[in-house]
């Protein structure tokens, strides 16, 4: 694929992602049209008053629950999407996500704690306080990663694998702990962990627009250089790319992505692992049109979900789950293809 054929690739997924958000804001318990639902949008936007003919009741549904949740979707699926790319791009593994390095078991341990304190009387603001401590859960994580791991100079893909799992291994044992602490409000908890998109709100899109952003670029930037580095440290070195300064920019842009994400969502399973590993076998493993279109399709697949969950299913399944039900069974098949095809490494 060209650079011309990605670019029209963009394109299209752009539009395809702005006509799935508008189809997205008709569905639900309240119908409304997708003429009134642009309507709206483009007074909230404007600040203008709405006509006489949009009923307020779907304006404040559509301005104010439906469209923070589905911006939500979005951003956080392109977020898990993209971080996904990053971390199987460091680690040369296909199977790589920020799971096996821990650093979603770190963010969600430190919003778990903080979810703890608050029920044992903490007065701090939900918006900033979880966010906060699952970004600090997740930057911790990483440190200590990046600690145990030091001990091999070259920051191999094998001792951070090994590392996180040990790491993660800890955490998971912590936030057992934590449900058993909470006592009667365990259920706060373990509802979050399964994750859910439900009280997403515009306060949420402030934080997670410039933050993916952000680390969408640091790791457009560096697209290339990530490219360089799969052919081997050895060869990668010797073409003038700093492997150890390299695997540490993208692990805390990977991280900083993830956490936010999981602050905001809780844990949200597969997004991360399939998309980039989906992509590969569509678009090949080059890494500058690979992180940008993992944004743009983690965000589709999560809206989808999203989707299904809050107005298609009879009940509002955690989405975490729904995408561990869907997610789980492809990704089953696609590795046992691989398997047959004697393809299984990256």
């Amino acid at each position: 694929m060209n650079s011309r054929s990605t670019t029209k690739t963009l394109l299209l997924l752009t539009a395809i992602l702005v006509f799935a958000v508008a189809l997205a804001a008709t569905l639900g318990f309240l119908k409304v049209s997708i003429v009134d639902v642009a309507t709206i949008l483009f007074a909230k936007l404007t600040q203008q008053t709405l006509h006489a003919g949009i009923d307020p009741i779907a304006a404040t549904v559509v301005g104010d629950i439906r469209m923070p949740r589905i911006l939500a979707a979005v951003l956080v699926g392109g977020m898990l999407g993209v971080s996904g790319a990053i971390f199987q791009a460091i680690l040369l593994n296909p199977l790589a996500d920020s799971y096996t390095l821990g650093i979603s078991t770190g963010a969600a341990f430190g919003a778990s704690l903080v979810i703890v304190l608050q029920i044992f009387g903490l007065v701090l603001p939900p918006v900033v306080s979880v966010p906060i401590f699952a970004f600090g859960g997740a930057i911790g994580t990483l440190a200590l990663v990046l600690y145990l791991a030091s001990g091999d100079r070259r920051l191999s893909s094998t001792s951070l694998i090994l590392a996180g799992v040990i790491v993660a291994a800890i955490l998971s044992a912590a936030i057992g702990f934590l449900k058993f602490l909470a006592d009667e409000q365990v259920g706060i908890i373990i509802f979050w962990l399964m994750g859910s998109l439900s009280g997403a709100s515009w306060q949420n899109i402030l934080l997670l627009t410039p933050t993916a952003l952000l680390g969408t670029m640091v790791a457009l930037f560096y697209s290339r250089d990530l490219n360089i580095m799969a052919t081997g440290d050895r060869a990668a070195t010797s073409l003038g790319v700093h492997t150890v300064r390299l695997r540490t920019t993208l692990l805390t842009a990977g991280t900083l992505l993830t956490a936010v994400a999981v602050s905001v969502s809780g844990i949200i399973g597969f997004v991360g692992l399939i998309v980039p590993h989906m992509l590969r076998h569509m678009v090949g493993p080059d890494n500058r049109r690979l992180i940008s279109l993992s944004f743009f399709t983690g965000g589709l697949l999560l809206l989808f979900a999203d989707t299904l969950t809050r107005a298609v299913l009879p009940v509002e399944v955690p989405i975490g789950v729904l995408t561990a039900l869907l997610g789980g069974p492809f990704f089953c098949i696609l590795f046992k293809k691989r398997q047959k095809d004697g393809t299984t490494t990256f």
